[in-house]
């Protein structure tokens, strides 16, 4: 078992995450790429499983993958494809930035139709 990434975090890309992650598993596309959307992942093959990454996200996105919705099942296996090119990713840095308002959160759900 691992964690994965949703598409919650598409665009939003607080990074709080990073920050606690103790095994840097948490990563970003180096540069943009239109195969890749703008959003964190989580390598499953150096998550340790640890968990302390999900209550961090101000977004909600991160899910244990055998608790993913319904509605992001295709981001398990986009966080598991970034094995397949690792070396074109690298954990960011985390910029200054303001958390999101529970307006913010409850909007990005909305945009996903994701009721969680």
């Amino acid at each position: 078992m691992t964690w994965v990434i949703t598409s919650l975090c598409r665009d939003c890309l607080d990074m709080a995450c990073v920050e606690v992650c103790p095994v840097d598993c948490i990563v970003q596309k180096q540069s943009g790429d239109g195969d890749w959307p703008n959003q964190l992942f989580i390598d499953p093959e150096e998550c340790i499983n640890c968990g302390v990454c999900e209550p961090e996200c101000p977004w909600e996105a991160i899910f244990e993958d055998e608790q993913v919705p319904e509605v992001f099942q295709a981001d398990i296996a986009l966080n598991a494809k970034i094995v397949e090119t690792r070396d074109d990713f690298e954990v960011p840095e985390k910029p200054d930035t303001t958390p999101p308002t529970p307006e913010q959160v409850k909007e990005n759900k909305a945009k996903w139709n994701y009721d969680g």
